[in-house]
């Protein structure tokens, strides 16, 4: 008898933030926790963070990349990285991107597998909707969005919501 292995779908769900005002900031506790924007862009800063974070989640639509493709990505004016660190360490990172409809997409976010546990999420995440709201080239965004899916952090779409965003649109797919 043959039988085939039914495998869990992937569920996406897309949230967004429409007013600044929406934002239910978490506090940073942990004065050792900072955030601040890689103003030198450095490709390979972007792509071993990549794999780093997100090897745990298995965010795999990167992983084919070449060097070439990730020097274009990493250079694009669209795209601001911001990294965390935990005194000297390297803690995680998120990513900003905005599109040509005039928001901004939190495009990758997340913690180093050390760090994860320790309450810095809601924090870093803080920051990436309040540095998404700020005034990039003088235009406010028409709103922030991101997507999780069921493969992140299982408290990633709880984070998403408790700082504010909103569920707009929810994706099953067949793995």
């Amino acid at each position: 008898m043959i039988t085939t292995e039914q495998k869990a779908p992937i569920v996406t769900t897309y949230l967004e933030m429409r007013s600044q005002e929406q934002l239910r900031p978490k506090a940073g506790l942990d004065r050792r926790f900072q955030i601040r924007e890689e103003k030198e862009r450095d490709w390979r800063f972007n792509r071993d963070l990549y794999f780093a974070v997100g090897a745990q989640w298995q965010w795999i639509d990167k992983r084919p990349w070449t060097d070439e493709q990730w020097k274009e990505y990493a250079a694009a004016p669209s795209l601001r990285t911001f990294a965390a660190y935990h005194g000297d360490m390297l803690a995680g990172y998120y990513e900003l991107r905005r599109d040509t409809e005039g928001a901004v997409e939190i495009a990758y976010f997340g913690l180093l597998p050390e760090f994860i546990g320790r309450g810095l999420g809601g924090t870093l995440l803080t920051s990436a909707i309040e540095e998404a709201w700020s005034r990039c080239g003088g235009i406010a965004p028409t709103r922030v969005w991101v997507h999780t899916c069921n493969l992140d952090h299982p408290q990633a779409l709880a984070n998403y919501q408790a700082r504010g965003m909103v569920v707009y649109k929810v994706e099953e797919i067949q793995a």
